[in-house]
């Protein structure tokens, strides 16, 4: 040190001195993110007392969570607020991810085969939603689970309670699975494997479909395949039933009908008496709900059925919906 002191000026050894400073300061605050978080420690004692982990095994998780402004950016813009149903098709709907999504589903066609047969949920769309989610597990996030988490739980107030619970979840998986809760990765959301799911979701929905005893929707497609299956079944998917038709409407149709709901509050019948009519011929006792969408040549009109809805309860949105519907036909 006295060496690079004698051959420096003060100027350089200000500089020097400071960048030292800043780097330490700036490990630190890595490090302690949220060590002295008010939301961070009832989050420890509750972990403790209804749960029975070791306080300074949660305290050190805590201590080593990032807060990652990038999450909060990114959970502030989502696609599904932020584009019209044109350009969100573009991104899921392509011959890239058809073309990928067709050798998923030849690579894994026995899987997918039992997974219908024993969920009735069909081979297309089980890999669409993998395919929207992660491209076939290429992309399955970058940002550690414990970090995202972490930032949206105790520093999102306006999602803090459900992210904190979310957290909750991940360490109570975390200790069922064996994993280490260090290292997993997932969406800026917290969500995680090929399927995305969130902990909660993983902690109910997820299955051992190979039998080797570890439900791994992270790593093993076997298992993931059977638990997108497994979650559809439960969210009331049917079998050999219709997801969503065209529609047409009349000029004087109720335009205030359309969006108003993801979960049918009409009948078919009823949606006809106020100017919406479906493509194909459906029973006019099934509900539905009637959908505009701005496409890229023009505006579009839609009946979701009970299906379409149950699609949503993935990611409760239309467009999402819809882009897994329109890319499981094109697999088809």
């Amino acid at each position: 040190m006295d060496a690079v002191v004698k051959n420096c000026s003060s100027k350089t050894l200000i500089l020097f001195v400071a960048y030292l400073v800043a780097c330490l300061s700036a490990s630190f605050t890595l490090a302690s993110d949220y060590r002295d978080h008010p939301q961070a420690k009832a989050f420890v004692d509750k972990m403790v007392t209804e749960h029975g982990f070791e306080r300074a095994y949660v305290q050190q998780l805590i201590d080593g969570a990032v807060r990652k402004q990038s999450i909060l950016d990114a959970i502030s813009r989502p696609a599904e607020k932020t584009k019209t149903w044109g350009q969100y098709r573009k991104i899921f709907v392509t011959k890239t991810r058809t073309s990928q999504g067709k050798e998923f589903m030849q690579k894994h066609a026995s899987t997918l085969a039992r997974a219908e047969r024993e969920f009735g949920v069909p081979a297309q769309l089980i890999s669409a939603i993998i395919g929207v989610e992660t491209r076939y597990g290429r992309n399955t996030g970058s940002y550690r689970v414990l970090d995202s988490l972490a930032t949206l739980g105790f520093d999102y107030p306006k999602r803090g309670k459900f992210f904190t619970k979310e957290l909750e979840e991940y360490l109570l998986l975390v200790r069922e699975q064996k994993f280490d809760p260090e290292v997993i990765k997932g969406s800026y959301a917290g969500a995680m494997g090929y399927g995305q799911f969130i902990s909660s979701s993983y902690r109910h929905y997820a299955i051992d479909f190979d039998g080797d005893g570890v439900a791994d929707i992270i790593n093993n497609p076997v298992d993931a395949i059977g638990s997108v299956a497994n979650y559809f079944k439960a969210h009331g998917w049917q079998p050999d039933q219709p997801v969503t038709y065209t529609a047409t409407v009349t000029a004087d149709h109720n335009a205030d009908i359309a969006n108003q709901k993801l979960k049918p509050k009409f009948t078919v019948a009823q949606l006809q008496a106020e100017g919406y009519q479906s493509s194909v011929a459906i029973d006019g006792e099934q509900m539905a709900t009637a959908m505009r969408l701005e496409g890229d040549e023009g505006i579009e009109y839609w009946l979701g059925l009970k299906n379409f809805y149950v699609i949503t309860r993935y990611n409760h949105s239309k467009l999402y919906a819809m882009a897994v519907y329109q890319l499981s036909e094109e697999l088809q």
